[in-house]
């Protein structure tokens, strides 16, 4: 524990939870060895920090540690960036270029975001993994490298793997040895600490009091539930240091900070998490739709209410408009509606529309997604950015989406 304690104060890691303290422990034991890593873990957690300390508590300590973020590299030319290309290999290859496993040999690379990678690129680094060879882009040369390999991803992998987007054999190359980072809400004895060290760097770097919290905003920032995890709460620090003129902090000034349950930015700590905190962007969206559903229902109710009523005394039962049917779930929509007129002793039926025994198709898990991105779109006007924070997912997987449902963008 003693060593666990140091490795805190060398790379300003704070917190005193068991479950940080065993992934921290999990690290530094396989630092010596040069096993591939797979660090996991939501968005915001501070995964960045544990192949830092596997490359400083290792054999290759004196060597290049290089970070690649894996989402932020456009897939074109994401070979070039990470093996290397001959001159004229591409347009604008003007002049061969070593890649960064070229350039870590020896080291550690540390591959973030590791599930954006294309497939091509995925068979690469399962070579490369296996016997340290690559092929640079334009060559036919193979060539060899001694590099050890950490990855880190937010995604669940399985689901991903089921979905075909990435390589089941890579995956288990990759994850020879996993470390699971927990959420901050997985911590929350560990929240105070850090709310504390956060508006401390405000205060030091601004040359202002420190803001604090009493004793009601304490407990109210443990039982938050913090889908941003440490960035979020860190945001959330700065902004009240800067904004608010009073130094204590109360649960009324930290109410004003923290995204309301409904928002579909963030929950209480009394909702449970959909996937025990791996929440994946599939799930964020039917989280999501829940919310808007609720809304909607109400909507329909009232509508569907005027429609249905009598009118002089007869019973008369009007088609819904076309926009109103369209938002109805495809197992209850209404049966063909028909217009009764009593007199005479008879009666005049007019079917709105065809019967038929064909079973009505349930909506699939594809067509709520699909519908819920077409609403974000639709919201933002068609700007996929301000689309996917709404949606919680990057922009690339947004877009990645898109071309799966065969989303058509006006």
């Amino acid at each position: 524990m003693t060593q666990i304690t140091s490795v805190k104060q060398r790379f300003g890691i704070i917190g005193n939870s068991e479950l940080l303290d065993r992934a921290l422990d999990v690290a530094v034991r396989v630092a010596p060895t040069d096993l591939s890593v797979l660090v996991t873990g939501e968005s915001g957690v501070g995964k960045e920090f544990f192949p830092q300390v596997i490359h400083a508590f290792s054999a290759r300590k004196h060597n290049k540690y290089i970070a690649v973020n894996c989402a932020a590299i456009p897939e074109g030319t994401i070979d070039s960036e990470l093996f290397g290309h001959e001159k004229g290999a591409f347009t604008g290859a003007l002049e061969a270029r070593k890649g960064y496993f070229e350039e870590a040999d020896g080291g550690t690379i540390f591959l973030d975001e590791v599930a954006e990678l294309p497939h091509s690129t995925q068979a690469r680094l399962l070579r490369v993994l296996q016997s340290g060879e690559f092929i640079r882009v334009g060559s036919s040369k193979v060539q060899k490298t001694d590099v050890r390999v950490v990855a880190a991803t937010n995604t669940d992998l399985p689901q991903a793997i089921a979905a075909g987007r990435f390589r089941e054999d890579l995956y288990y190359r990759l994850g020879t040895v996993p470390i699971v980072v927990p959420a901050l809400r997985e911590r929350p004895e560990d929240i105070p600490l850090l709310f504390r060290k956060f508006a401390s760097d405000v205060a030091v770097q601004y040359r202002m009091p420190a803001v604090t919290l009493d004793p009601a905003a304490r407990e109210m920032l443990m039982r938050y539930y913090w889908r941003g995890n440490i960035r979020q709460l860190k945001n959330v620090a700065e902004q009240i240091s800067a904004i608010e003129q009073t130094r204590l902090v109360t649960p009324e000034v930290l109410a004003k900070y923290l995204p309301p349950q409904g928002g579909g930015a963030a929950v209480t700590a009394g909702v449970p998490p959909l996937d025990g905190g791996g929440v994946s962007s599939e799930r964020e969206l039917l989280y999501k739709v829940l919310f808007d559903m609720r809304s909607d229902i109400n909507d329909l109710k009232r509508m569907l209410s005027e429609l249905m009523q009598g009118t002089s005394g007869a019973a008369v039962r009007r088609e819904p408009p076309h926009d109103v049917k369209a938002l109805l779930p495809t197992s209850v929509q209404p049966a063909p509606y028909v217009t009764e007129a009593y007199g005479a002793g008879s009666a005049v039926y007019a079917e709105s529309e065809e019967v038929t025994d064909e079973p009505v198709r349930e909506k699939t898990k594809a067509d709520v997604q699909r519908e819920q991105i077409v609403r974000a779109l639709r919201r933002n006007n068609g700007r996929r950015r301000e689309a996917a924070a709404e949606l919680f997912m990057s922009e690339r997987t947004l877009y990645r989406k898109i071309k799966e449902l065969g989303i058509e963008e006006n």
